[in-house]
């Protein structure tokens, strides 16, 4: 069977991409044939492969109409997305808007969990957010909190990381603890200064306006005003969480990030993480969002690399 699709000549090339890369994917994993002819696109197969592609082209053509570019990498993310029946989340995400870098690049959700997330960042105090490498917890978080603190919604970001990385030893490191976890901060480093510029980070950084600093750095203090972020939450203490959770106080948001299959505690010690999650799920003002395999929006590589490790091939 074949059907023809009608569609304008501003979308083929996001449909075919560079080389026919992309009509490549779609063949494959619908098990159909895509050519140009009768003045349209024509899709050939059996009658069901013919309406799944035809309902995965359509979306595709509607992200594509409002300006939103489909790359080899997003082409395989929406095909996942379409494969595992959520060809509705391939929809557009890009209009909203989540903050603007100081080059004027918009940052927007790619997924309907990346949207889901900040939607709960927005509506709640303290947000969980659990996935894997590569699918926006960090960066997303520090927009956030960048946009909180441009509208005024609070006076300072505070970021902060455990002293513990995969394998890492920071004992023999020259310095204070903080100079001993600064290089292990530098993704926090990187994504501020890609919101506020390097000067302007600087700046902020030098009057107390950003602070990133080491968890144990946070005992015994009271965070007013402030969103404050817990990155690789997953290598806290069940001690270290508690007292972390209780720093947050008036005006304040708090998001803890973490990828719960890289815990890198000694001794089989349990993670804070898990805990917290487990615990804290269910209380009113608290939102816990587990981001999957198709949020990860980095190189189409991470998602493989991950499944292959998951499958243990």
């Amino acid at each position: 069977m074949k059907k023809t699709i009608q569609l304008t000549d501003d979308v083929y090339s996001g449909i075919f991409g560079v080389r026919d890369a992309n009509a490549r994917e779609i063949e494959r994993a619908f098990g159909v044939r895509l050519m140009v002819a009768d003045g349209g696109l024509q899709i050939i197969g059996e009658e069901s492969a013919i309406a799944a592609t035809e309902k995965f082209v359509t979306s595709v053509v509607q992200v594509l109409r409002s300006g939103y570019a489909v790359d080899k990498d997003k082409m395989a993310r929406f095909i996942e997305l379409a494969v595992s029946g959520r060809t509705e989340e391939i929809l557009p995400l890009e209009k909203d808007v989540k903050a603007v870098t100081v080059g004027g690049k918009k940052i927007k959700c790619l997924t309907a969990g990346q949207r889901d997330y900040c939607t709960a960042m927005e509506n709640n105090t303290l947000t969980f957010a659990v996935g894997p490498a590569g699918s926006g917890k960090t960066y997303l978080a520090v927009a956030a909190a960048v946009t909180a603190f441009r509208k005024g919604e609070v006076t300072r970001i505070i970021l902060t990381r455990p002293a513990l990385e995969a394998g890492e030893r920071l004992g023999f490191l020259p310095g204070d603890l903080k100079e001993k976890v600064d290089p292990y901060l530098i993704p926090l480093y990187d994504a501020l200064k890609e919101m506020f510029g390097v000067e302007g980070c600087a700046r902020l950084v030098e009057r107390g306006a950003i602070e990133v600093a080491p968890l144990a750095y946070m005992r015994g203090r009271t965070l007013t005003g402030a969103f404050i972020i817990l990155d690789e939450a997953q290598n806290t203490t069940r001690e270290q969480m508690k007292m972390f959770l209780t720093r947050i106080g008036n005006g304040s948001k708090m998001v803890v990030t973490g990828d719960i299959t890289q815990i890198d505690l000694p001794d089989k010690q349990s993670s804070g993480l898990v805990e917290a999650v487990r615990l804290l799920d269910k209380i009113d003002g608290i939102a816990v969002c587990k981001l999957q395999g198709s949020d990860i929006v980095r190189h189409g590589l991470v998602r493989k690399i991950l499944s292959a490790y998951s499958d243990g091939v």
